[in-house]
């Protein structure tokens, strides 16, 4: 899995930390907000959104998706308004959100190998800001600035995953090839993404994804239940090496 390889490139949202439940919750909170009804609810909220953002794979696919809302709920509020009610409900979430168990210790692991690790994200920088500056979870157990060598999210990119753009920046700014690269994912947009751009993918399973778990599994090159199993299979290789 590691074998010639130079870069890690990580996602974050239901790969690194625990967050599709967030943003499950953040939209319930939303939708009634909106519509003004405290009954107004979306049976599988998770899959509706999923089905209305794969709908947009450029511009402000949130902005888009908050317009979708504002026409459902019948509101008088703009897209953007809609859209600044959502992220202030989800922040604070994020605000006290902690990493899967194990996935620090990973980060560190590697980190101390030598890799270069990298963020990955569809989520906002303004997102990873409060991750950096206000989660003591985060900043704690392992900070950004001090594991990862770069970090690129949504607002630098023009379309969304699968798109592969995202990883091909990566590649691009480190000067590195799709074989000296590894993305560590949990969802299959994500892993559709990494393929795109040539990369080798390891999915971690994440239960938000289970939908779509035959295809993560038949797209994936290898798949870790959790980082648990990931951190054996480190040190398993790095067993190896050392016999060679």
């Amino acid at each position: 899995m590691l074998k010639n390889k130079k870069v890690i490139i990580f996602d974050l949202d239901g790969t690194l930390i625990d967050s599709v439940w967030v943003w499950n919750k953040t939209d319930e909170i939303l939708l009634k907000e909106v519509s003004g009804n405290p009954n107004f609810e979306i049976v599988n909220i998770q899959d509706f959104r999923s089905k209305i953002l794969t709908l947009y794979n450029d511009g402000d696919i949130y902005l888009n998706y908050c317009e979708y809302i504002k026409e459902i709920c019948g509101s008088q509020l703009s897209a953007l308004d809609i859209k600044s009610i959502r992220w202030q409900i989800s922040s604070e979430f994020f605000k006290n959100i902690k990493y899967k168990p194990n996935a620090a210790e990973v980060l560190h692991k590697l980190k101390n190998l030598g890799f270069i690790l990298v963020l990955a994200t569809t989520g906002t920088r303004e997102f990873i800001n409060i991750c950096r500056e206000e989660n003591i979870n985060i900043k704690k157990e392992a900070n950004f600035d001090d594991i990862f060598s770069y970090i690129i999210t949504k607002d630098e990119i023009k379309e969304s995953k699968p798109s592969p753009e995202i990883h091909l920046n990566v590649m691009n700014t480190l000067g590195v090839k799709p074989e000296e690269c590894l993305v560590i994912e949990d969802s299959l947009m994500g892993i559709e993404s990494a393929k795109n751009a040539g990369i080798e993918v390891a999915s971690v399973y994440d239960k938000y994804s289970d939908s779509d778990r035959e295809a993560i599994n038949n797209f994936s090159d290898y798949q870790l239940n959790d980082f648990a199993q990931m951190l054996n299979l480190i040190e398993k290789e790095l067993s190896e090496l050392e016999r060679d």
